[in-house]
C-alpha cells in the first residue's frame, strides 16, 4: 500500500469517528494532501463543501460566501439563526456525512473577529446536532489563530 493510500485511510478513518466530528484547525498537509483528504471524505459518501472566506471582511461577506460555496437554499436569510438552521439541516445535500473546508480565514478573522468565531460556533453546535443523529460534519479551519483544536492523529 502506498503512503498516499495510507494517509487517505487514515483520513476515512478519523471522518469516520462520528463522535470526534466537530470543529479543528486545517491540518498541515503534505503536496497533494487536500486532494487525499476529500478522496478519504468522498469514500464515506461525505459531501465536501469548500467555502472559500479570502475576500470576506465582515459579517455580510461571511455568510454570503457560505451561502454560496455551501449552496444553501434560497431562503437562507444571512443572519446567524438562518446559518445555524441550514447546517442543521442540509437536507439539499443528503449524505452519510459532511466535510466543510473554511479556506483562507486568517483576513476576515483580522478584521472581524467576533463574526468568525460566532461562525465556528455555529459550525461546532451543527456537528453537535448531526452527532447526535449518527452523521458526521466536520468542519475544518485554514486559520493560523490559537483555540482551535487539531485534528486528531495529525
Amino acid at each position: 500500500m502506498s503512503t498516499a493510500e495510507e494517509l487517505r485511510d487514515r483520513y476515512a478513518a478519523l471522518l469516520r469517528d462520528i463522535p470526534r466530528a466537530g470543529v479543528y484547525h486545517m491540518p498541515h498537509l503534505p503536496p497533494g494532501g487536500q486532494e487525499d483528504l476529500i478522496a478519504a471524505a468522498e469514500s464515506c459518501a461525505y459531501v465536501v463543501f469548500h467555502v472559500d472566506l479570502a475576500r470576506a471582511r465582515d459579517k455580510t461577506d461571511l455568510l454570503a460566501a457560505i451561502g454560496k460555496d455551501m449552496a444553501f437554499p434560497e431562503w437562507f436569510g444571512a443572519n446567524w439563526d438562518a446559518l445555524a438552521d441550514c447546517l442543521a439541516d442540509l437536507g439539499w445535500r443528503p449524505a452519510e456525512g459532511y466535510l466543510v473546508l473554511l479556506e483562507h480565514c486568517d483576513p476576515l478573522r483580522a478584521h472581524a473577529e467576533n463574526d468568525m468565531v460566532a461562525a465556528l460556533q455555529a459550525f461546532e453546535e451543527a456537528a453537535d446536532v448531526w452527532r447526535e443523529q449518527g452523521v458526521a460534519l466536520w468542519c475544518l479551519v485554514d486559520m493560523q489563530a490559537d483555540g482551535i483544536a487539531w485534528l486528531p492523529g495529525f
